[in-house]
């Protein structure tokens, strides 16, 4: 009898590009490139090797020097080569390039003209990874429309094909001469139509969707909203579905979650809403964000933010600035707010020698030492726990009964049930 083996399908393989600058240093710029591996990885992709250059700034033709793109390409050649050779079919040849920051429609062709492999920058990944999360009706047409405001201006590397037969009467076909008005800019311009009227159609449903959430907003009744703020993959689904006993979505990925989940929560005979919403990221696109304006509406309304905080990230703590700027970003910069550090179970330190003289770092300070830093700070409006392991969970727990209730009182005052909690 005839076996049948079905092969593997392995990863795509994916090389990253970053760069050194004056604003971001070697060390800002590797933890940069380490996100955006992760940011890879969620799509799918596996990364066998990183590029970085030191430059005053990002070159407008092609992000980075001709020297450095040179070397990208031999290196793409090198492994094209050694995946035909390997006979075992373990390597791979390079199937993407990612860049770390936007790259512009000139840069993008001009990299792919080189290169000749997919190019991807930190934008579009993104762009991908929320097209791939996406689940409502409403999600779908959020990435959708960041998609195609994404794409509008890089038209024009869609038909760099048809350049060769846009030669114009008596002009040689040189680039830019007058009458060189061929199929590929009619078809540019029918493309470029095209998308403006998805757009607007895209628009219109929004406003539709945000109508009705509007309109079960206020059907919630008068109940104190709070809504689970925070960098990508902190934990915040896990945490939702711990408090609330719901089943929302949560794996060690970036973007598990994209669309807000809201669950009635009652602690002590005390209810009020808890809503899980979109993590936010360094570098995270403008389209995004307006896209996503409808979601991000479950901030504004809330109540009180619990700005949900993975203390074991070697870099929690601009991810709290990341935060703290989406959220002046959006006007929520003065709404009641507490910290909860998730993950402690995962914190991780090397004591410090009793000789060391050098300064205390991230690395050797105990989880003791760090709570007693920030405890200080925010004056008792900051809380560590494990989701996961549901550690101290009881504690915050109380937290939020004492905030909710002391909110309650002062938005409705008058509230019948609040006296029978009393009774």
């Amino acid at each position: 009898m005839k076996e049948f083996v079905i092969s593997e399908v392995k990863a795509e393989t994916a090389v990253l590009v970053g760069l050194i600058t004056q604003q971001q240093d070697e060390a800002k710029t590797k933890e940069y490139l380490d996100e955006l591996e992760f940011l890879a990885d969620t799509a799918g992709a596996v990364t066998v090797k990183r590029f970085t250059q030191k430059v005053q700034g990002p070159s407008q033709v092609t992000y980075v020097g001709k020297g450095k793109l040179e070397e990208i390409r031999q290196y793409i050649k090198q492994q094209d080569e050694a995946a035909d050779d390997d006979e075992t079919g373990e390597t791979q040849p390079v199937g993407m390039v990612i860049f770390d920051d936007e790259l512009s429609a000139k840069q993008l062709r001009n990299i792919e003209a080189e290169l000749k492999v997919k190019i991807l920058d930190r934008t579009s990944l993104i762009l991908d990874i929320f097209a791939m999360r996406a689940q409502t009706a409403e999600a779908k047409t959020q990435v959708e429309l960041a998609q195609h405001r994404y794409m509008l201006p890089r038209l024009q590397r869609l038909w760099t094909h048809l350049e060769r037969q846009g030669g114009g009467s008596g002009s040689g076909g040189g680039k830019g001469s007058v009458g060189l008005r061929g199929p590929g800019e009619t078809q540019l311009e029918m493309d470029r139509r095209i998308i403006l009227q998805r757009i607007t159609l895209l628009k219109q449903r929004l406003v539709e969707i945000d109508k009705q959430k509007t309109t079960q907003r206020k059907n919630r009744g008068r109940l104190i909203r709070v809504a689970l703020v925070g960098y990508t993959n902190v934990g915040k689904s896990t945490m939702m579905n711990l408090l609330a006993k719901s089943d929302v979505f949560a794996e060690n990925k970036l973007f598990a979650t994209l669309d807000t989940t809201v669950r009635k929560m009652v602690i002590d005979n005390l209810p009020f809403l808890l809503a899980d919403t979109v993590g936010f990221i360094r570098k995270l696109p403008t389209d995004l964000v307006d896209s996503f304006k409808s979601t991000l509406d479950e901030v504004r309304e809330a109540d009180l933010l619990v700005h949900v905080v993975d203390i074991s990230h070697p870099d929690f703590e601009e991810q709290i600035s990341v935060v703290e700027k989406t959220l002046a970003d959006l006007g929520c910069s003065d709404k009641p707010s507490m910290l909860v550090f998730n993950k402690i179970d995962a914190y991780t330190w090397t004591p410090q020698e009793e000789d060391d003289l050098t300064a205390p770092t991230r690395e050797n300070i105990s989880l003791d030492e760090l709570k007693r830093t920030w405890m200080a700070k925010q004056q008792g409006d900051c809380l560590f726990i494990s989701a996961r392991e549901k550690q101290n969970v009881d504690e915050l727990r109380e937290v939020l009964y004492r905030k909710v209730r002391e909110l309650h009182v002062q938005k409705y005052p008058y509230n019948d049930f609040l006296y029978t909690i009393d009774e």
